[in-house]
């Protein structure tokens, strides 16, 4: 973990010293956003990210945004006493990394967002010990059967969405659509996605190329902070198809974890929140909902909460 840190704190550096437009801010998952008693599968989510503005000199493009992460990711089964691996309905897992990407913003509000992880899953990832202090810190009951977390697996990953903006000759303000599709490659996961995304806009909606939407709002001129704000509220469907993943199924290489299951291939998942920025904040909070996604008797539909706070630097 500290490796990864001092990695992101030497990309960060090098941007403010470029002094380029940019912005920094955290990221939190967890089940408790939504319910107190929803405490299973994916359980707890923690990302910091640094984005940065890049010199553009194509006519069709209004932005290009580097961007870098460091984050992990924690994964139970349904119930909290699972010594026994008879009632692991999906195995324990934790996940960390750190992310380097690329994102295009095009003038016809096009989007194409790529990057590439790199970390672990299983014992080095530390997935233990972040719920044991969690816990710990806010009184929750113990959690039993670490031990038979998912093995460690070195994780190359890439990711990549591509969104379109549907109808772009209407003219409504406060509404508009999107198609979206992203795919995963990687020794973690594999799996493709469709969906169509919609904002609701409570004022006039931000183009996407200045929206928070997929976090296009740094801009080189700091007084456009001052003059736009937004706040709109979104949901999307999703269809996702998943081939496989390390986090359920282990690794590519082996089959030394104690608990692994099989995938529920064909999966529904949904989306819906508010997202708001006015001056230097970016804020939202995001109910998400993931369909069953393992072949096994007890396990069920979930749903979890996100809350991102940024702040533009410049």
């Amino acid at each position: 973990m500290r490796k990864i840190f001092l990695v992101f704190c030497f990309f960060s550096t090098i941007a403010f010293s470029q002094k380029r437009a940019s912005e920094a801010g955290i990221i939190s998952d967890n089940d408790l956003y939504t319910s107190s008693v929803n405490d299973r599968y994916y359980t707890n989510g923690l990302e910091f990210f640094y984005r940065y503005l890049n010199k553009n000199g194509n006519e069709k493009i209004s932005k290009k945004i580097t961007e870098f992460r460091i984050g992990q990711y924690v994964y139970n089964p349904k119930t909290r006493r699972a010594d026994n691996v008879f009632v692991n309905d999906r195995p324990f897992a934790g996940y960390l990394f750190m992310e380097a990407g690329r994102n295009i913003f095009y003038q016809n509000e096009s989007v194409l967002k790529s990057n590439i992880q790199l970390g672990y899953v299983g014992p080095n990832a530390f997935g233990n010990e972040m719920q044991k202090a969690f816990h710990h810190i806010f009184g929750y009951k113990r959690v039993d059967g670490w031990q038979n977390q998912i093995k460690n697996t070195l994780a190359i990953q890439t990711n990549f969405l591509y969104s379109k903006k549907l109808l772009p000759t209407e003219q409504n303000v406060k509404f508009d659509m999107h198609f979206q599709s992203e795919a995963n490659f990687g020794t973690i996961w594999n799996s493709a996605s469709i969906g169509i995304l919609s904002r609701i806009g409570f004022k006039k909606l931000l183009p996407i190329y200045n929206s928070n939407l997929h976090g296009a709002t740094i801009n080189t001129d700091a007084q456009v902070y001052k003059n736009e704000s937004e706040f709109y509220f979104y949901f999307t469907p999703i269809l996702t198809y998943q081939f496989y993943d390390a986090t359920i199924q282990g690794s590519l290489f082996n089959d030394n974890s104690p608990v692994t299951r099989d995938l529920v291939p064909l999966r529904f998942q949904g989306e819906a929140g508010f997202k708001f920025r006015k001056n230097n904040w970016n804020l939202s909070y995001s109910f998400l909902f993931r369909g069953k996604e393992v072949d096994y008797p007890t396990n069920e539909n979930y749903f979890y909460g996100s809350i991102a706070i940024g702040y533009i630097l410049k």
